[in-house]
């Protein structure tokens, strides 16, 4: 029998960030790098464990404007654009390091992934991976759940259970419509939990949620295994707790294994090293100096001086660090099954960019580490939420405290001083959102439209992904304008809606730029009464 259960689950979001009137636009490289530094690394060792016949189970969460983004035609076209300028420059790397032996072998290890992205994207995927992620699920590898429609922070929308409803209804119907069949799980936002969340989550059958580990720790009643056991909200739906030392031992830069000094610096990049004119033509339209992900050196210390990158080294330390945190899970399960009386489930949820972009050498520690627990099942097995509810008895049922992941763990970096502004913008949206959807039930034609139109400008308001980047200083005036520009456009159509005077081609253009989720349905905003 195991001595404990190990869920490891991968939450991969990106903001809705897709701008056709540009024809390059400097924030639509945060999917291009997501692309080449994480997902496609991943999938490719994930597809390799699978026909090497390794058994590994993960759960993975995509967002519905991630989805949205890897399924749209002028990305995928774009992201093409980008790697063949990729793919170029670690050629032009190639001759210019030719006689630096150190050097030279770096600029071999990107033109080979580089290539090799190209090959898996264009080829394989028939550019669009989420065919990959579909064929892992189907192959048993991976469980698949919904999230919130534009990772809003739901907490903070309590006032308003129709904005959290189409939320949650948009990320399991996307789920559906890519999928093909009904999510089990959905992630809250930040893990953002409010108890009145739970009801409207049961009328979309999902059956779990994760949430950190405070909101088991302070229910009401306490919980009887700590985060180590899922527990059952009043409505049915369950919580599982994310486990703070697992955590700890990959998320930190100071004490986890990303900060280790053998491993490669992720803010050395030869976009801002080598001279301007040379890396101009892969730089974005504006010409402003950005990383290309070619980096040629390593973490080595807190220090200015920066030695080279010796890949043989990361790798070894990253098997090191795979078979430390193995060990640490088994000594873990061990005193906590002793304890408990019976296995415990370790929740271990990561931002799946940490693997590949933040920390280069993550999706190499993940390999590893998935290939040492097959090697050690009656220690350590891997299981999903939805897997481990299936195997055991009913959970402690509680009420789970108002919590999130992030600064302070309550909410602070979605709701301070530097992002609260908008929140009361958003809120008045919202209220008239509702209004519009309740007296124009029966809209067709172009009203129809435009108040589908309004709940998308809404939707994409909404992303937690604003707040969060005006607390940080961080794209600060980019999340600004997104706000407010969403904002503007709900409110010129509330307002030609309310005349009953609909601009056609000015509508046409709102759903074609802004143009997610086809199977909204603005009537999720109607009042039931």
């Amino acid at each position: 029998m195991t001595q404990g259960y190990l869920a490891l689950i991968l939450h991969a979001h990106l903001p809705f960030v897709r701008h056709p009137e540009h024809a390059q636009f400097l924030e639509e490289r945060w999917l291009f790098e997501a692309l080449t530094e994480c997902y496609i690394p991943l999938l490719l060792r994930w597809e390799r464990l699978a026909e090497e016949g390794i058994p590994f189970r993960l759960t993975c969460s995509l967002s519905p404007t991630l989805l949205s983004m890897l399924t749209d035609e002028l990305l995928q076209t774009r992201y093409l654009a980008h790697l063949q300028r990729l793919i170029e420059l670690s050629e032009r790397e190639l001759a210019r390091t030719q006689h630096e032996p150190v050097f030279h072998r770096l600029a071999q290890l990107y033109h080979e992934q580089f290539t090799a992205a190209l090959h898996f994207f264009e080829t394989r995927c028939q550019r669009d991976l989420t065919r990959a992620f579909r064929a892992l699920k189907d192959a048993g590898y991976l469980e698949l759940i919904a999230c919130g429609a534009t990772h809003a922070y739901l907490p903070l929308f309590a006032l308003y259970p129709p904005a959290i409803r189409a939320q949650i209804a948009v990320g399991v119907m996307t789920h559906r419509r890519l999928f093909g069949d009904s999510p089990h799980g959905l992630w809250l936002p930040e893990c953002g939990y409010h108890p009145e969340q739970d009801a409207l989550l049961r009328e979309y059958d999902i059956q779990y949620v994760i949430t950190d580990a405070h909101a088991l720790l302070f229910g009401t009643p306490r919980p009887q295994y700590g985060v180590y056991a899922p527990v059952a909200c009043p409505s049915g739906v369950v919580a599982f707790g994310r486990d703070p030392e697992s955590s700890k031992s990959v998320w930190s830069a100071t004490e986890g294994y990303p900060g280790d000094p053998v491993y490669r610096d992720f803010y050395r990049d030869v976009g801002f090293d080598l001279e301007y004119d040379y890396v101009r033509p892969y730089l974005d339209g504006d010409g402003q100096r950005v990383s290309t992900g070619v980096k040629y050196y390593r973490i080595t210390g807190p220090t200015p001086h920066k030695e080279p990158y010796v890949p043989e080294r990361a790798t070894e330390r990253a098997a090191v660090h795979a078979g430390n945190f193995l060990f640490s899970r088994q000594r873990q399960a061990d005193y906590l099954s002793r304890v408990m009386g019976k296995p415990p489930i370790i929740v271990s949820p990561y931002d799946a960019e940490l693997f590949g972009h933040w920390w280069f050498e993550g999706p190499e520690w993940l390999e590893v580490l998935l290939r040492k627990i097959a090697r050690a099942p009656e220690t350590i097995q891997l299981i999903t939420p939805h897997e481990f509810l299936t195997q055991h008895t009913q959970p402690q049922v509680l009420t789970p405290a108002l919590s999130s992941w992030g600064y302070q763990g309550y909410s602070e970096m979605w709701l301070c001083a530097e992002n609260a502004w908008i929140y009361r913008h958003l809120h008045h949206a919202t209220a008239r959102m509702i209004a519009s959807a309740t007296a124009h039930r029966a809209a067709n034609g172009h009203v129809a439209r435009a108040l589908t139109q309004m709940a998308r400008e809404l939707l994409l308001a909404q992303s937690s992904d604003w707040p969060f980047m005006l607390k940080t200083g961080t794209f600060a005036s980019y999340a600004t304008r997104r706000v407010t520009e969403h904002l503007d456009r709900f409110t010129r159509l509330a307002e030609q809606v309310q005349r009953q005077q609909v601009d056609e081609q000015w509508l046409t253009w709102l759903e074609a730029t802004d143009g997610v989720f086809p199977e909204l349905d603005y009537h999720l905003y109607a009042d039931a009464h």
